[in-house]
């Protein structure tokens, strides 16, 4: 990953950007939340569309659509299994969850302060998220023991191995504990790469900058240039085929850290 190009942070052309921007993010929320939040309720939140629950497609949709207005150009490269999986990411912002949600229903893990975060920890919270006490190893407890239940109700589990974000310079090491849920359950994991901006050189862009908060995050990425934001879903890795939670970790770092420096 390379360093990120010089982003205009003010002028003309950032003010430009909020005065339409805005508008359309009030729109989201206003109108198109609340209609998302009914497309989630049974009984017609079950009824399937192209194959999937309509709880479903309108999560996609809305999170597709958070992503364009703070102008990301979404690139899905590979498919997401279906199923009972769990999917692993590099972690770079709180974008991350809506990136994967744009793609793919799944219930993060993610860590209990998020459930406090403006309108992203409001929907995390009706979005299957399990929320994890950081520190605490009762909470890493029963984090684990919902996972299992919910891979064995057939349902997609997403995590961040990594633990925490890095301010996008690497991908650091992956927590092998948090693959046992898969271990136990046998079901498949799945590596999936996040890149930002071309060949992923605005990832210390969309990252946290250092003791940035939340609420600057957003308004800062609310106002910065469109730019091209590519999910690749790699290639399974079976529970079976390697031994040991701390293998299938190790290879599911390096099939991510290969895609995040492939041409």
């Amino acid at each position: 990953m390379t360093s990120p190009p010089s982003a205009s942070r003010g002028g003309v052309a950032r003010v430009c950007r909020y005065l339409y921007r805005v508008p359309l993010l009030l729109v989201h929320l206003l109108l198109f939340l609340p209609l998302t939040l009914i497309g989630m309720l049974p009984p017609w939140g079950r009824v399937r569309v192209g194959g999937w629950p309509l709880e479903h497609r309108v999560v996609n949709a809305w999170s597709t659509g958070l992503m364009w207005i703070f102008g990301f150009r979404l690139h899905r490269i590979g498919t997401p299994l279906p199923g009972a999986v769990l999917f692993v990411a590099n972690h770079v912002s709180w974008v991350d969850i809506c990136m994967l949600h744009s793609q793919r229903m799944m219930g993060f893990v993610a860590k209990r302060e998020i459930a406090g975060w403006p309108v992203v920890g409001w929907l995390a919270a009706r979005g299957q998220t399990i929320f994890h006490q950081r520190g605490s190893t009762e909470s890493l407890g029963g984090v684990m023991q919902v996972m299992v239940e919910r891979l064995q109700e057939g349902k997609a589990v997403g995590v961040f191995p990594e633990g925490r974000t890095r301010g996008g310079h690497e991908v650091g090491p992956f927590h092998a504990r948090i693959f046992q849920a898969a271990v136990e359950t046998q079901v498949p994991v799945q590596p999936v790469a996040l890149r930002y901006g071309a060949h992923g050189n605005a990832q210390t862009v969309v990252a946290f900058g250092e003791r940035e908060s939340f609420f600057a995050n957003f308004l800062r990425l609310l106002g910065e240039p469109a730019r091209r934001a590519e999910v690749h879903f790699l290639a399974p890795i079976g529970t079976h085929d390697l031994e040991g939670r701390r293998r299938i970790a190790e290879t599911s770092r390096a099939r991510i850290v290969a895609a995040m420096t492939a041409p």
